[in-house]
């Protein structure tokens, strides 16, 4: 078979794989319905959490942080990425090409950061109810948001701009990896080692351990609770708590899921020889990149606040007026 390339009239450039007709619209259809609900279902979350005062909340606040960078994801990273994936190519330029890259590190390191600040949320919102309210204030949120998007872009566009990623092999990727029509994110033994150790290991690590304590916790006040008198007040806010704190945990836990496969291949793959397939390192790819796709799900089927804002949102209820305070059930 003739070898195709991206550039024909180019030296250098990247060979280019020809898919079927019908597996190009396939890929075309299923990547592209994926990107839409990502950007759709946290528009919705957006839109809910920014148009009605009663969801103005610390851990609301950082809910939409998180539903900003998947919303992001779905546009400036999955639609890119789709392309390329059912072109075998990248056509759009190298400097597009270090943003997208870049964005794509940002988000996924923005999303971490705003996981990492919510689990600390919950941590005082369950363990130290008493100080929640002087601890966890919305200024306080903002601070947690201003500090996860600032650490990821610089991250994200210090690892691309300053190339980072290929510290130390830098020879072997422009002999053997570097060609035209190619945008791929390709890491050295000691950059994708530390960075995954750094962004993903170890916040997660710390994730899981606090939500085992903030587990423990609300298992023994819980049996306090059926073992006293407690007021009704008292019972339905331990119970409101209860369901943030067990919808957020899956969050995490989905999180944690649905990119672990994806690092674990990242961080091996320079130690052997980088023999992973591409076709399996993209397939991982979107896999993660799927989590931003279910989180609105989760808030859909434990939130009732959030149904009932997806409501009145298709039924433009909210552009009439006071509908910003209008009552949503928040239970």
């Amino acid at each position: 078979m003739e070898e195709v390339f991206c550039y024909e009239s180019r030296n250098g450039s990247c060979l280019k794989t020809i898919y079927p007709m019908s597996i190009r619209i396939s890929l075309y259809v299923i990547l592209g319905a994926t990107a839409v609900l990502t950007v759709f279902g946290n528009l919705l979350v957006i839109v809910s959490i920014g148009h009605f005062k009663q969801l103005h909340s610390p851990t609301n606040y950082l809910i939409l942080s998180l539903a900003v960078s998947d919303l992001l994801l779905g546009t400036v990273v999955m639609i890119p990425t789709m392309i390329q994936c059912v072109e075998t190519c990248w056509y759009f330029g190298d400097l597009f090409c270090k943003i997208y890259m870049s964005s794509d590190i940002l988000l996924c390191t923005a999303s971490v950061l705003n996981l990492s600040f919510i689990s600390i949320d919950r941590y005082y919102a369950v363990c130290h109810p008493l100080l929640y309210p002087r601890k966890i204030t919305l200024h306080t949120a903002v601070i947690m948001i201003l500090v996860s998007w600032s650490i990821s872009a610089i991250v994200g566009f210090g690892m691309i701009f300053l190339e980072l990623n290929i510290m130390g092999i830098e020879e072997f990727y422009y002999s053997n990896i570097a060609c035209e029509g190619g945008c791929s994110m390709f890491q050295g033994r000691v950059s994708g080692t530390v960075g995954s150790i750094l962004s993903f290991c170890i916040p997660g690590i710390i994730m899981v351990s606090i939500y085992l304590k903030i587990f423990l916790v609300a298992q023994k006040q819980t049996r306090t609770i059926q073992n006293t008198s407690c007021v009704t007040s008292g019972k339905v806010m331990d119970k409101m708590q209860s369901k943030a704190t067990k919808t957020l945990t899956i969050i995490l836990g989905a999180f944690l899921s649905f990119w672990t496969p994806f690092v674990i291949c990242n961080i091996v793959d320079p130690y052997i020889g980088y023999s992973i397939p591409p076709a399996v390192f993209e397939s991982l790819l979107w896999v993660g990149y799927i989590n931003s796709t279910i989180n609105p799900l989760v808030y859909a089927f434990f939130y009732r606040w959030f149904r009932k804002a997806f409501q009145m949102i298709l039924s433009g209820q909210i552009f009439k007026s006071n509908n910003s305070d209008k009552k949503l059930l928040t239970e």
